[in-house]
């Protein structure tokens, strides 16, 4: 089956919504995602432009995306930070998260960033092997640490 890799449009943004809704389910977090269709277009292409999306399309249906976003580091200057890469159900194994990950690969090298990152679930082995394979080096000494709306409220109130 063939595909083809390109930069979302605005149009483009109900899929991809569609797929991190998929992606949510598949990490069991079915009511995590608060982002709408109009905070996709706004965010991907308004100014100031908060990300950029690459679709891969088979047969006209958007089946994978890869978002990204520029990001510093104290220690390496420019990242690209890689928020989520998301092939539907039936393509995962087609090559096609490969082709996205190239393309974001490209993508950020054209930036002369210092470094690509992204996080995986610890239990996603499947994608863990994928990105170990392709010669990313995956931190099992680190956390992700988050700071959820109410946490924010939270915090501010005590402060």
């Amino acid at each position: 089956m063939s595909f083809s890799i390109r930069q979302a449009i605005k149009t483009d943004m109900s899929r991809v919504l569609e797929l991190i809704v998929e992606l949510a389910v598949f990490e069991k977090e079915p009511d995590a995602v608060k982002v709408t269709v109009k905070d996709l277009e706004k965010g991907g292409f308004e100014v100031p432009k908060q990300f950029v999306c690459f679709v891969a399309e088979c047969d006209g249906i958007i089946e994978g995306i890869a978002l990204v976003y520029n990001r510093f580091s104290t220690w390496k200057g420019s990242v690209l930070h890689l928020e989520d890469l998301v092939i539907s159900q039936k393509q995962r194994g087609s090559g096609m998260g490969t082709a996205l990950l190239n393309e974001v690969v490209k993508y950020g090298y054209s930036l002369g960033v210092r470094r690509v990152s992204w996080e995986v679930l610890d239990w996603n082995t499947p994608a863990i092997k994928f990105y170990e394979k392709k010669g990313a080096d995956v931190k099992r000494d680190w956390y992700v640490v988050h700071m959820n709306e109410k946490a924010i409220e939270n915090y501010l109130e005590n402060i």
